[in-house]
């Protein structure tokens, strides 16, 4: 029977899942894992095997924030409405923080998905949970005749997908002064929409 683990494993994961964020996988060293969560070399590896291990289970972690855009584009108004505070937020987010680190799962997919399976699956598991939850949106606006009946949901889902991963990206070089260049993608989306 194993043991049970002898640590806070919610708070460990986040400090796993903020250092991969902020460093990357190639940036982080074991040293930065054991620093970030308190815990000895053998105690994080007895519970997750090793860095791969780690990086898994941040990416893991990571489905609660796609989750929780997903919801968020669920509830009650305007579902193009819904679409941009999602875009919007995705912009904010970057811009008000002290690092500007995009998406995890977006730079896990640019850094790592093109040569390690396991991490193009997860990457692609994240993208799917906020996919359905924007063409769920979608399909609501094309009830209530926001968004043009006639396109295929799921298409225009992967539409604004891709440009919310878009966004994640370019909010993390866009200089202040160039801000509003994305509030105009945002728009331009929208406006295709229609």
């Amino acid at each position: 029977m194993a043991r049970p683990r002898e640590f806070d494993e919610e708070r460990v994961l986040d400090a796993v899942m903020e250092t991969f964020w902020r460093n990357g996988y190639e940036g982080t060293s074991a040293q930065d894992l054991v620093d970030a969560t308190g815990l000895g070399r053998g105690s994080l590896y007895a519970a997750y095997a090793n860095k791969d291990g780690l990086f898994e289970q941040a990416l893991l972690r990571y489905r609660k924030r796609s989750r929780a855009n997903a919801d968020r584009l669920r509830r009650e108004g305007s579902p193009t409405q819904r679409l941009r505070e999602l875009m919007v937020d995705v912009v904010k987010a970057d811009r008000n923080a002290p690092e500007q680190r995009g998406c995890l799962a977006t730079n896990s997919a640019i850094e790592m998905a093109g040569r390690d399976p396991r991490v193009a699956d997860l990457v692609r598991q994240n993208f799917a949970i906020l996919a359905r939850g924007i063409e769920e949106t979608v399909r609501r606006g094309q009830a209530t005749g926001e968004i043009r009946p006639d396109a295929d949901a799921a298409v225009l889902a992967l539409f604004i997908l891709n440009a919310v991963q878009g966004l994640r990206v370019l909010a993390k070089t866009t200089r202040p002064k160039d801000r509003g260049k994305l509030t105009a993608i945002i728009d331009q989306t929208l406006a295709a929409l229609t």
